[in-house]
């Protein structure tokens, strides 16, 4: 990252507006920098999810994996794009799959530790839960239609 701080980054990031400083300085504890090259994969489906990102720099493709041919690509999250809530939801693997689209620099947040909050302190909890159902239902919603575009045959209604 640049010299701005991770603390300075998140109060001034929109998803985490409105989140109480204690907490903001929680997740600050939580998170760490993570660089991944173009090509890598971040994680695959069905692998246990135990942390949430926020890319900073560089590309991100978020992609379902097909039984035959390529990965069906859903979105490609940039700067600032907030990646990741299956840490948050029983049983913890994640939905779908990241790969860097070019270099990427990212904050990597520590899900066991943050969950591990949540359980302790119920506000907490809830503050962090509306913030990523929204996230899940956008991302979800641009799957269905990405799938929908995708995998719909010509004349089918």
């Amino acid at each position: 990252m640049s010299s701005q701080s991770t603390a300075e980054y998140l109060s001034e990031h929109d998803f985490f507006s409105g989140l109480d400083d204690d907490i903001l300085k929680f997740l600050c504890d939580c998170s760490s920098e993570f660089v991944i090259k173009k090509g890598q994969i971040l994680f695959l489906q069905g692998e246990n999810a135990n942390a949430f990102y926020v890319v900073y720099t560089g590309l991100i493709a978020i992609k379902i994996p097909s039984i035959i041919g390529p990965s069906l690509e859903i979105q490609t999250l940039g700067k600032n794009q907030v990646l990741g809530w299956s840490w948050l939801i029983s049983p913890y693997k994640w939905n779908f799959q990241a790969e860097a689209e070019e270099d990427s620099e990212l904050l990597m947040f520590d899900g066991a530790a943050i969950l591990a909050r949540c359980e302790q302190n119920p506000r907490v909890g809830y503050e962090l839960l509306k913030k990523f159902a929204a996230l899940m239902s956008t991302r979800l919603d641009v799957a269905r239609q990405k799938m929908m575009d995708e995998w719909n045959p010509p004349g089918f209604a």
